[in-house]
């Protein structure tokens, strides 16, 4: 039951993408959806001003543990999106979910099963799931 939303979305991603059955034309609607998503949160660095990037090398104490180093990492971000930068970023990343899905249905692999595979890995490995 908990894999349904997944299997809803790749039918009907099956069902829409008739115009890159390619993989190749998934492969690389996939990169420039990817792409586009870098370019709206780039847009709301240095068009809308909503969020700021405050870059610097990450510092952890050297004797600092592992359940205490995210008190000292950062996300470099400062701010929020607002609501346009917000909507436009959702819905690249939703284009993205799309192709996505679309790859997964021509690997024929279930995007439910990669994500519970992901977090039995995250469970089992914690912080050590260096991706």
């Amino acid at each position: 039951m908990k894999d349904l939303i997944c299997t809803e979305f790749q039918t009907s991603v099956e069902k829409c993408l008739w115009r890159h059955r390619s993989v190749l034309d998934v492969l690389s609607k996939l990169q420039e959806a990817s792409t586009r998503i870098n370019r709206a949160v780039a847009k709301s660095v240095t068009c809308c001003g909503c969020i700021e990037i405050e870059a610097r090398k990450q510092r952890i104490p050297a004797e600092a543990s592992l359940s205490e180093a995210d008190n000292f990492l950062s996300t470099h971000l400062n701010g929020d999106l607002c609501d346009q930068c917000r909507e436009q970023v959702e819905e690249e990343i939703g284009s993205l979910l799309f192709y996505l899905a679309g790859l997964c249905n021509l690997l024929d692999i279930s995007m439910y099963d990669v994500l519970v595979q992901e977090q039995k890995k995250m469970y089992s490995l914690g912080p050590f799931n260096l991706c």
